[in-house]
């Protein structure tokens, strides 16, 4: 329900989280998960505090997705770029800085200041075209289970199913890897939340509820569970308690626009007018135009936004 489109911070080009996993094609939950455990960084923030990322995040960022779609754990790729951070004095700040390409099985390299190089500093010349580029291929079955002890790990566990997480056709694979990753790593929130969807996403509402339960648990604060279990609560008639779900999803991010926006609705649903504005104030600041942000408008009694208008 969010936008999808660009909007600009110091006269930079951004894209929102939920932006830019459409356009990377891997779910914000997984996005978040890697901007969390400091995979990946914004690089700026709007004015109203959300974490944004610029045009050349989005190229590196697609960068790590085609090595992570060739089966390169993101624990090596971690580390990797772990070492790389330790030795540069400057300090690299981010994914972004750099470009990333698979070099063997113990590290990847990295493109910095024009020159390739291996994490122990050996520069590496680029002979192969697709260094730069690398192809996307399907997860590689016996890769994954050649990479020892990082192969059973509940991270890699983790990212194997959010490889196969994106399509019907691979939903059982990616309902094996979580239950892998939980059964690695029993307080692992996020591979509770995502279980919970791709069971949502077949049909499965009861177990759907069950694992984003059980997400909360690991973490009462966890943002896609909170919300994930509103939205399946709310379509399942429980109002009062889907209620609950999306207030404490705002409170975990209150730029959470869509959080904003459905909370707002369901105030509405509820006859809490009062409380119905105070969201879509909250709605309208994050995200000043669309579908969305005519309709709160309306609802607060503002003139609407002028066509043609840019940002």
């Amino acid at each position: 329900m969010r936008g999808d489109h660009a909007h600009c911070v110091s006269g930079v080009v951004v894209y929102s989280f939920a932006d830019t996993a459409r356009i990377l094609r891997v779910s914000p939950a997984r996005l978040r998960y890697w901007e969390r455990t400091a995979l990946v960084n914004a690089s700026s923030m709007t004015d109203a505090g959300e974490p944004v990322f610029a045009w050349q995040d989005l190229v590196e960022l697609r960068t790590l997705v085609r090595l992570i779609d060739r089966g390169i754990p993101v624990q090596r790729i971690r580390r990797s770029l772990d070492r790389y951070r330790r030795r540069l004095e400057e300090g690299v700040p981010s994914v972004s800085a750099l470009a990333l390409a698979d070099v063997g099985a113990d590290a990847v390299a990295l493109h910095h200041e024009g020159a390739w190089e291996a994490p122990n500093g050996q520069l590496l010349f680029d002979f192969d075209e697709d260094l730069a580029a690398p192809a996307v291929a399907s997860l590689d079955e016996a890769r994954f289970e050649a990479e020892g002890n990082d192969g059973g790990s509940a991270l890699a566990w983790f990212e194997r199913g959010c490889a196969f997480d994106g399509e019907p056709a691979s939903y059982e694979q990616a309902i094996d890897a979580y239950r892998h990753a939980i059964d690695a790593d029993p307080d692992f929130a996020d591979a509770h939340c995502n279980l919970g969807t791709v069971y949502f996403n077949r049909g499965h509402r009861e177990a759907a509820k069950a694992a984003y339960i059980d997400a909360l648990a690991a973490d009462p604060g966890h943002l896609e569970a909170n919300f994930n279990l509103a939205n399946l609560l709310e379509e399942l008639g429980q109002r009062d308690a889907a209620r609950a779900h999306y207030e404490a999803a705002v409170a975990s991010d209150p730029f959470f626009a869509e959080a904003r926006l459905n909370l707002a609705l369901l105030y509405e649903k509820l006859d809490a007018r009062r409380e119905a504005r105070e969201q879509w104030r909250h709605y309208l600041q994050q995200v000043s135009e669309g579908h969305w942000a005519d309709i709160a408008r309306e609802r607060l009694g503002e003139p609407p936004w002028p066509r043609g208008k840019g940002r």
